[in-house]
Order: C-alpha cells, then structure tokens, then sequence
C-alpha cells in the first residue's frame, strides 16, 4: 500500500507539471500582450510596457519563465497578480476555500439524491417510481447547467423569493448554485446506481444469501449496496473533474466568488499569474480525489489489491 501511495504522488508530481508546461506553451503562443491590457492609458506607454515585461519575466523565452514558474512552485510561490499586484496564493486562498464548499456540498446532493433515486428504482423495477426516476434523470441529463441555474433563480429566487438571485456569502445563497452544479451528476449517478444494482441483484452470491434466509435488510446492505455502489464512487471521482469545469458557469451566473468566477474574470483580464494558478490547484486537487478514490476501492472491497 506504502509503494502504490508513493508512485501515484509521483505521477501526481508529474500531471501537474505536465498540466502546467501544456497551459504556460498554450498563453505564449496565444496572439496578443497581457501587459498591454494592464493599467490603463499608462500601460500603454510602450516604456512601461518594457518595465511591466521585464517586471512579470515575459521579456524571456518561454522556458526560462516556465523554469522560474517551476521553481518558484516547488516554493509555495504562485507569483504575482497582474492586477491588484497580489500573490496568487493570497488571492486564490480564500476563492478556493468558497469553491471546496460549493463542491462539498454539490457532492453531497449528488451522492445523497443519485443513490436513493438510483436505490429507489432498482427495488422498484418497472413501477411508478422506476418510470418517474427515469423521466427525471432524463430531462435533467438533457439540460445544460446554465439553463437550469436560470431556471432556478427565475422561479426560487425571482417568483418565490426563497434565495437570493445572487450570492452574498451565506449559506441560503448557496444552496441554489450546489443544486446547479449537482443536479447533471446526481441523474447520472441514478442511472449508474440501478444498473449496477440491478447487475448484483442477479448474482449467485445474492441468491444464495436469499436461500439461506438472510433478512432482506442484510443482504441489501452487507451484499447488494456495497458491491454497487463501487463504480459510483468511480464515477464521482472522476466527475469531480466535470464539476470544477460547471462551477466557471455556476458561479458566474451566481456571482459566487470562487475560482470559476476568478478564472472567468482572469481570462478577460489577460491576468496570466491566476489563469495558470486555478488551473494548478484544480489539477492538485483533481489528482488528490482520485487517489482517495483509488484507496476508498480497498476498504469497499477488501479482495481488491492496490499493489
């Protein structure tokens, strides 16, 4: 387990300066200046451009400034902000805090409404609430995040009144984008959680734990759930991926301050320190989940062996 923990950090080492090498070559090939869109009418005085260029290391060859970058990583050091002229880590820190809480919490309504919904339907085979999941995952999977978020600030925000129509920080302001961002995920963990159930409800093991009298409940839970839910917890792994791409819309149509929104306003702004910034600790944490996931596998199914 010692061995397999170790060699995935070092491929995590290895995709995150891989991620970063591919996105730094991507900015400098991409026509137009950053530091000719900084400070207004002054920016644009070819000398303080010079000064800006020289100040930020974009006078260098590409890699002589992703070798900088590089070292200054291994240092805690994002670099500084084009803008407000502010370490990247002390802009990002709090941004990230309010994004891993809109994640936490769209994962979450994502395990909670995918599993049950998924559950639901499996017992209940061809019934009512096997047809009503299935119209309802269906109509959910057929709509873009932004389109729903719309529609939720249009009838719980604008007609009910229930949340703001914009975040101010708290928690009711927050419950809107979650749902936003989990609503996609939580059909498709639905339809995942029935096949899957529906495979092992069909296994030798289950039918021979019926026979042998096992309570319902006990042979639900000990056999069916836990060797079900498996591949969700696959799935939700690598969605988390997906989730962070949702959360640049989510969170600019709720104006909620995360590193969606920083990355939106980086982007316009040409603020190249923040757009390679997100895009590290997106990786950083992408990487992270889907080793915890690799680890969770273990503990689900113990005849699984990391090694």
């Amino acid at each position: 387990m010692g061995k397999y923990v170790i060699r995935r950090i070092g491929q995590m080492v290895i995709v995150l300066f891989g991620a970063t090498l591919i996105l730094f070559a991507c900015l400098f090939v991409l026509p137009g200046d950053p530091v000719g869109s900084l400070g207004g009418d002054k920016a644009r005085d070819p000398a303080v451009v010079e000064q800006l260029r020289e100040r930020y290391g974009l006078d260098k060859p590409l890699a002589v400034q992703y070798g900088n970058y590089v070292t200054n990583l291994v240092k805690g050091d994002l670099g500084e902000d084009y803008t407000q002229r502010r370490q990247v880590t002390e802009v990002l820190g709090p941004k990230l805090g309010n994004t891993a809480k809109l994640a936490v919490a769209a994962i979450l309504i994502d395990v909670v409404l995918g599993v049950l919904a998924g559950l639901v339907a499996a017992l209940f085979r061809y019934s009512f609430w096997d047809v009503l999941v299935t119209l309802l995952t269906t109509l959910a999977i057929g709509f873009p995040s932004f389109v729903i978020g719309m529609i939720l600030q249009s009838q719980f925000a604008v007609n009910l009144g229930w949340f703001p129509l914009i975040s101010d920080g708290s928690f009711n302001s927050m419950i809107m984008p979650a749902f936003t961002l989990a609503i996609i995920d939580a059909a498709l963990v639905a339809r995942l959680m029935r096949g899957t159930m529906l495979e092992v409800l069909r296994a030798d093991y289950v039918k021979t734990a019926i026979a042998k009298g096992l309570p319902r409940r006990t042979v639900l839970l000990k056999h069916v759930m836990r060797n079900s839910i498996i591949p969700v917890v696959t799935y939700i792994g690598i969605s988390f991926g997906g989730l962070l791409g949702g959360a640049l819309i989510t969170e600019a149509i709720f104006n909620w301050d995360g590193m969606g929104y920083a990355l939106v306003t980086a982007i316009q702004q040409g603020n190249n320190p923040i757009i390679v910034g997100v895009v590290t600790y997106g990786v950083a944490v992408f990487v992270l989940l889907n080793l915890l996931v690799d680890l969770l596998y273990a503990v689900l199914d113990p005849r699984i062996r990391l090694s």
